[in-house]
């Protein structure tokens, strides 16, 4: 098994592959050698095997040396004409390498490095003509022509690999960077989904936690004197927890699946919702006004959404902090926005209070999606104001008809 893995090993291996090619190379030059002394008669038969194994050593070092190689091949070429000898010149090296330097190296050193190899030989062969007598040796025109067809083919098979190679590197790239982007964009949706369950859950919990806590307040208080009011009190407690579980469940029922919420979970509240949650608050004991000006028309299910829980969120506030006062909650809509203000003449929230830091936040992520404006603060005469206004995006039938 261990010769196994060298043998796989080995074949992983540029150098060792380059080794191979450069012996299956020599093989069959020594075949065809063996044919011409046969057929026509090669002088210095053996000298030509040599030379011709050594014209193949530049093909492998071909990737671990490429200049090198080039220089190797170079000599190769001209050493015959410069000692007058009758050998074969660059023969299966010369064309290997054309090709090497072609697909390794870029368009300017790829033609001097082809140059370097093919044309010292083609000028000596011009001025010297061809060394040998025998019928093997072709015209000096034959031998320019086939070596510059020669040189070209192998050169235009290399860039035309290299080519391919670069743009299968490009598209590689591409792909990765367009899995790295939708890998981001993912990671920004999750994140961006989690940042809208935490303000789900805030205004949710903070909300029905506030209301079960101030009606229990009141219930152990009343629970000798009036028992009636206690026990229709610990009802409403009943009921609200009910209400905090059934949304807590619709919203982590979106952390366990991908799907739909199923049919049987509560749907999204919407403006139909603020007139139980000022009941809720009534209940509770914090007097409360619902007031509406404006005929509303159809509103897209996250604005709708959006003004509920602005509601919520500011009578959840006034009722933990306001103390004993009254609130009232004003919707206006208009032809091109609606408008909710909530004020109260209570003392207001106390500057640094976590709770409502987190939850006025949630309020102007969720304005500022819609693109929308919320002001917050004290009022000139006491108590505490929350306005925000939500464009409506007009429907072209309306737009038409006025």
């Amino acid at each position: 098994m261990r010769w196994v893995r060298e043998t796989f090993r080995w074949r992983g291996d540029p150098f060792a592959q380059d080794i191979v090619l450069a012996i299956g190379l020599m093989l069959f030059s020594t075949s065809l050698e063996v044919v011409t002394a046969t057929r026509v008669g090669v002088t210095e038969f053996v000298w030509q095997l040599v030379y011709g194994a050594l014209g193949l050593v530049g093909v492998a070092f071909r990737r671990r040396w490429l200049w090198g190689a080039v220089l190797w091949t170079s000599l190769h070429v001209v050493t015959p004409f410069a000692a007058g000898l009758s050998l074969v010149q660059g023969g299966l090296g010369i064309i290997v390498l054309t090709y090497t330097v072609a697909v390794y190296l870029p368009p300017r050193r790829a033609l001097g490095a082809a140059a370097l190899m093919w044309l010292p030989g083609m000028a000596l062969a011009s001025v010297l003509g061809r060394a040998g007598s025998t019928p093997f040796y072709p015209d000096v025109k034959i031998f320019l022509t086939f070596n510059t067809m020669s040189a070209l083919v192998c050169f235009t098979v290399g860039r035309t690999v290299a080519t391919r190679r670069a743009y299968i590197a490009a598209l590689e790239d591409r792909a990765r960077t367009a899995e790295t982007s939708q890998r981001a964009l993912t990671e920004k949706a999750v994140a961006e989904e989690r940042r809208r369950i935490a303000r789900e859950l805030h205004d949710v919990v903070a909300h029905h936690v506030s209301v079960m806590g101030v009606l229990a307040t009141g219930s152990r208080r009343m629970l000798k004197r009036d028992p009636h009011a206690a026990d229709e009190a610990l009802a409403t407690i009943e009921e609200t927890g009910r209400t905090a579980l059934r949304e807590m469940r619709r919203l982590l029922s979106v952390l366990r699946t991908e799907a739909e919420p199923a049919g049987e979970l509560a749907p999204q509240p919407g403006l139909a919702g603020i007139e139980g949650l000022v009941e809720q608050i009534q209940e509770a004991g914090l007097p409360a006004l619902l007031r509406v000006d404006g005929e509303p028309g159809p509103l897209e299910p996250g604005v709708s959404l959006t003004l509920y829980r602005i509601v919520q969120e500011a009578l959840t506030n006034a009722l933990k902090h306001a103390g004993a006062a009254t609130v009232e909650v004003r919707l206006t809509f208009g032809a091109a926005d609606v408008t909710v203000e909530i004020c109260d003449t209570g003392r207001g929230p106390q500057l640094g209070t976590a709770a409502v830091g987190h939850g006025l936040l949630g309020m102007r992520e969720r304005v500022m999606l819609y693109g929308g404006t919320l002001r917050t603060g004290p009022r000139p005469g006491g108590g505490y104001r929350v306005h925000a206004r939500i464009p409506i995006e007009v429907p072209v039938e309306r737009q038409l008809a006025s």
